[in-house]
């Protein structure tokens, strides 16, 4: 059903890091580089074990803004699932992370996931525009999970 290519309003964007003799530095968003309608409401980092992946979900309403920087590598997985969409029904997939630092702007409606191809634990920083369970953690996860649907269509390789 999914053909390859590009998503339509994903944004993909390489991280620079700034070294010094100190360590590093990347900015992994800055607001004016970013949509308004895609500004962060809150921020989470996550740490994920090698050959796990997390996902494949997607929201209604929310956008993520991810960045991948290391330490270790991810395979990030896309669908199109958005009828309106001109991409509708594509796929792409690619690599971020330490060997290739990015973030991502992942729309509603687009199903991702993401899993830890590296040798070592993976980090990942998230900035939705939208509260996890909203204003006090009191309303419905915006969340449609399809990672424990025997029959889901959007499968990792």
């Amino acid at each position: 059903m999914f053909h390859t290519g590009t998503i339509h309003d994903v944004v993909i964007r390489d991280l620079k890091k700034y070294t010094d003799a100190r360590g590093w530095l990347s900015e992994l968003f800055r607001e004016d580089e970013i949509e308004k309608k895609y500004l962060p409401a809150m921020a989470y980092i996550s740490m994920t074990n090698t050959g796990i992946a997390r996902g494949p979900h997607e929201h209604v309403d929310q956008t993520d803004v991810f960045a991948f920087i290391g330490p270790s590598n991810f395979k990030i997985y896309l669908w199109d699932n958005r009828k309106e969409s001109p991409t509708f029904q594509s796929k792409f997939v690619f690599i971020a992370g330490e060997e290739a630092p990015r973030s991502v702007i992942i729309p509603p409606g687009v199903v991702h996931a993401y899993k830890n191809v590296g040798s070592s634990l993976g980090m990942v920083v998230n900035f939705p525009n939208r509260l996890f369970a909203g204003r006090g953690k009191k309303e419905p996860v915006d969340e449609i999970r399809h990672e424990n649907q025997s029959d889901s269509e959007f499968t990792l390789d």
